[in-house]
């Protein structure tokens, strides 16, 4: 009988792990999952994807976003078996503690499933595309299987939150080639490693990262969780895709308010 209690028990950072992702605002962490929770998130949530998927344009035919990824959002409201998972408070507060927060609450989740022949995914900095006041967010990237090289796991410029330009820019042919430019001419380092089956990293919404090509012949299953500050409010939009997100992610919240709606439940919160 699978168990997922895992997702209830304490996982123990380091003050290291902190000081190092404060620092380069990225990391990866060994076993956070056991390899029988991975193996049930990973035939429960890709049931999911493929019912809900309805991406028909072949992926010879797709723009190079549409070759990055199927990918499909809060997932949660879909199924409570994958609630479990995207509100688990292991996972949470992980993130609290990465970020040095008295508590998170849930931005929304999203399966990117890479198929199989699946493009890059170029690089970006996520919070170009929130309506957040502050940096105090992290996406927690799961991948449902070990990821070798070849599959495309998530690469980070380690400390890249720190550069300015190349944050106006959305997951495109562009972004890729302005952002590699301006991260060759930078000390920052290019950190590409596969992922081991349980291993899970977290980034922040600022730091530049990317994914390489699928080039086996199975699909590179992801899921991710993004979470902010409970305290976090909404910022006006500044672009199309803030707009979009504050209508989809955060419908109901108020423009310098607390973003507290039935969608951004508080997942996790300090006793202290």
């Amino acid at each position: 009988m699978i168990t997922t209690d895992i997702l209830n028990e304490a996982y123990t950072l380091s003050k290291e792990s902190i000081a190092f992702y404060q620092k380069n605002r990225f990391i990866k962490l060994k076993n956070v999952l056991d390899r029988e929770t991975l193996a049930h998130f990973n035939t429960v949530i890709s049931q999911i994807v493929a019912e809900l998927n309805d991406e028909e344009t072949p992926l010879q035919e797709r723009t190079t976003y549409g070759k990055a990824f199927l990918q499909l959002f809060n997932l949660w409201l879909q199924d409570e078996k994958i609630k479990n998972l995207i509100l688990s408070k292991r996972l949470a507060k992980i993130a609290a503690d990465l970020m040095q927060v008295k508590g998170v609450r849930l931005y929304h989740d999203q399966a990117l499933f890479k198929e199989a022949g699946g493009g890059i995914t170029p690089w970006h900095a996520d919070q170009h595309y929130w309506p957040l006041t502050t940096d105090k967010t992290i996406t927690a990237w799961i991948p449902l299987q070990a990821t070798p090289l070849e599959m495309g796991p998530l690469e980070f410029s380690a400390g890249s939150h720190e550069i300015m330009e190349g944050r106006e820019l959305s997951i495109s042919d562009d972004s890729e080639s302005q952002i590699s430019q301006r991260l060759k001419v930078t000390d920052y380092q290019h950190v590409i490693a596969p992922f081991d089956a349980g291993e899970i990293s977290f980034h922040s919404g600022w730091v530049f990262h990317r994914a390489g090509a699928n080039t086996t012949d199975e699909t590179r299953k992801v899921m991710t969780i993004i979470y902010m500050d409970k305290n976090m409010t909404l910022k006006k939009p500044t672009n199309s895709g803030q707009k979009s997100d504050w209508e989809k992610w955060c419908k109901g919240a108020e423009i310098g308010k607390i973003i507290n709606t039935s969608l951004n439940p508080v997942v996790y919160e300090s006793d202290c």
